[in-house]
């Protein structure tokens, strides 16, 4: 009623208009009677007449005006009306609690109810429409857009808000928070699903290769080889062919392959099955054949150059991990399968020779060289640092190392250089001092970790384009990018000793000073948990260099005894132990008083390997609020692959991780989860 009222007077104000204009005709007709008075009497006359003819419309039409006028105007709007309602798109209006105040018919049809039942809140129709969506600040144009998934369509909706203060007169709107939303549904369920079909025809490339080619064919018979090879060839191609791949041998020991999308999701829940069956294949020879798969996905585009590119990334990473374990790259995800068995020791040193000499090469055209470990160093870091370090004092290169905390584990090591006139005081930097040190001349060269952020300052691998990685850990999705040269060696059984290797293939002959071997010697000593894990022959040879080059197992020995007290600790931490699952021990060692506990904790770890059936060790220590996780295993249990489910890493029998806001119950309960769910699926 009051919008008809407001209409009707705009109306008569456009009916008055003819009115207006006798005002100015009354000043003409007085300046004609001026000038002629005949002529002034005529235009009075016609005046006159004018002003009758207005006043005999304005009285007699005007109501009739006024009515079919306002009649025409709500006539349009019942016709609009009418065709909102009939419009094919989906459209409602709720207000600011999300209750349904009305809807189109096409609206009723979806949610297959009538005017009667719609008076209910939004949610209750739609269940991702919430409220907190409506009062979410709209994305641009005072709309938003979201999808969602309702009786089995999909829809895309539009959500306006619309203000009050648009609709009505500022007295009756109220305050201008007040607002309606109006939300229009877009069915793309054919889009959906035809996007998602061109999804799981996309193709794919991806690469095998057989990790130990020439160590397993060394070990059969040589009549049997071509026999292992035809077999190895079969199993491959029978299983590729379950996926409907083409694949292609390019080496004796290299395949590539293709295939589409859908299938490679097969592949993935059977959790490449391949790696188990090639592995299973015993004809005699000694060495298990174990395979790596690299599949690569560009998710963004249908480029394939780029999905070639990631599945090479996906190949080195899985070959810097040790092998036997598929890998897959979709842009940044990377997803691991299998890695069960233990790295194999290459016989070979071809690869240890190469580094050397590119290493060698590098620091010849630099002025200065900073070595860093990773955060809390340990010994087999600063083993691995202090060689380096002689390296370069041998190609009189001058070089510091950095180091932020002395820990006990490399107290006693630290005491043999700090003060000793034989090296110099700025021998050791801490990353401030590393940070201004540092300049487009200098190498910075990262030992015994492969993770930038676990080094001991992350800025300084910005501030150089030559680095250098020497690392015997696995490879995780986190890599320092753009490294000059990267030697990873999960089979070495510390940095050291590729460290070790390294010295002999530099410099003819390499001398070391006495503290310095036995530094190394302790790294390898410790990581290796006196010659028991991990241990090769490469473990041997390298320590029968150190210590033909002075290294005194003794006075190692001494160096790194546990006072009585730590010793108690030690005990506590495996009294506190329970065993999991009859496989598994799960302890946490004390912090008070304690110098270093995740070394406390490493030490318990490998203890509680000792105990009968044990097969793997997880203890924890907590330092401010995170907690640290030492895990260990002696048999078949890769502890690697577990720790990566906490964002850790290492190598297939010592691991660790790092889990912050969380207390030591909580970490053991994830833990027992963990095992729990893998045992299940088959995965130890």
């Amino acid at each position: 009623m009051k919008e008809k009222n407001l209409l009707r007077r705009e109306i008569e104000k456009y009916m008055r208009i003819p009115f207006y204009p006798v005002l100015f005709l009354l000043v003409m007709n007085g300046i004609v009677y001026g000038i002629d008075v005949t002529g002034g009497a005529v235009v009075s006359v016609f005046l006159v007449a004018y002003l009758g003819v207005c006043a005999y419309v304005y009285m007699r039409k005007r109501s009739n005006m006024i009515s079919d006028l306002v009649s025409y105007s709500f006539a349009q709007g019942s016709i609009q009306s009418e065709l909102i309602k009939d419009l094919a798109v989906p459209y409602t209006l709720v207000d600011v609690t999300g209750r349904v105040l009305w809807s189109n018919r096409a609206f009723y049809e979806i949610v297959k109810s009538d005017k009667q039942h719609m008076r209910k809140h939004i949610q209750n129709i739609f269940t991702d429409i919430t409220l907190e969506l409506l009062q979410m600040e709209p994305e641009e144009d005072n709309r938003r857009i979201v999808h969602i998934f309702q009786g089995n369509r999909n829809y895309r909706v539009e959500i306006h808000r619309v203000g009050l203060d648009n609709l009505l007169s500022p007295e009756l709107s109220g305050t201008q928070e007040e607002a309606l939303f109006a939300i229009y549904l877009n069915d793309e369920t054919e889009l959906v699903d035809a996007l998602a079909e061109k999804e799981k025809i996309k193709l794919v490339a991806g690469h095998i290769y057989i990790d130990n080619y020439e160590e397993a064919m060394d070990s059969v018979e040589e009549v049997r080889r071509a026999l292992l090879v035809a077999l190895i060839d079969r199993k491959i191609t029978k299983y590729m062919q379950t996926a409907e791949a083409i694949i292609k041998k390019l080496e004796k020991d290299k395949y590539i392959f293709v295939c589409q999308q859908q299938y490679l999701e097969q592949l993935q829940q059977g959790k490449f099955s391949l790696l188990d069956e090639v592995r299973s294949i015993n004809i005699g020879n000694r060495t298990p054949v174990t395979l790596s798969i690299a599949i690569g996905i560009d998710p963004d585009d249908d480029n394939y150059t780029t999905s070639y590119e990631y599945s090479h990334m996906a190949m080195d990473l899985a070959l810097g991990r040790g092998g036997d374990q598929a890998v897959v790259k979709k842009g940044d995800k990377i997803i691991y399968y299998g890695g069960k068995t233990q790295s194999a020791e290459k016989n070979t040193r071809v690869k240890a020779r190469v580094k050397a000499h590119a290493l060698k090469e590098l620091l010849v055209t630099k002025d200065k060289v900073i070595i860093m470990g990773h955060k809390k160093p340990d010994i087999d870091c600063l083993g691995s640092a202090i060689g380096i370090y002689r390296l370069a004092a041998m190609m009189d290169k001058k070089s510091h190392i950095v180091i932020n905390e002395i820990t006990s584990s490399i107290r006693p090591a630290m005491n043999s250089f700090l003060g000793n006139s034989m090296y110099p005081d700025d021998m050791f930097y801490n990353s401030e001092q590393a940070l201004e040190a540092v300049d487009p001349n200098t190498v910075v060269i990262v030992v015994d970790v492969n993770r930038p952020t676990y080094t001991e300052c992350e800025e300084l691998l910005a501030h150089t384009k030559n680095i250098v990685v020497i690392d015997h850990h696995r490879q995780s999705g986190e890599i320092i990018e753009h490294a000059t040269l990267s030697y990873i060696e999960p089979y070495a059984s510390s940095a050291c000793e590729m460290v070790a290797e390294i010295l002999q293939y530099s410099m003819d002959k390499p001398k070391l000073r006495p503290a310095e071997a036995d530094a190394m010697y302790a790294g390898i000593l410790v990581d290796t948990d006196n010659f028991v894990t991990k241990t090769g022959v490469r473990t041997f040879e390298a320590a029968s260099f150190l210590r033909k080059a002075g290294a005194d197992m003794t006075r190692v020995r001494k160096a790194y005894r546990s006072d009585m007290e730590s010793y108690k600790q030690l005990s506590e931490g495996v009294a506190r132990a329970e065993i999991y699952m009859d496989n598994f021990a799960i302890s946490d060692v004390p912090t008070e008083g304690v110098d270093s506990p995740t070394v406390l904790a490493a030490k318990v770890a490998n203890d509680l390997l000792d105990v009968d059936n044990v097969r793997a060790s997880f203890v924890l220590s907590k330092i401010d609020n995170v907690v640290y996780i030492s895990a260990r295993s002696i048999d078949d249990v890769n502890v690697q692959v577990i720790m990566e489910h906490f964002g850790g890493g290492g190598h297939g029998t010592v691991a660790g991780a790092q889990l912050k806001d969380l207390t030591i119950e909580e970490v053991k309960r994830q833990i027992r989860e963990l095992l729990t769910t893998m045992w299940a699926e088959g995965d130890f």
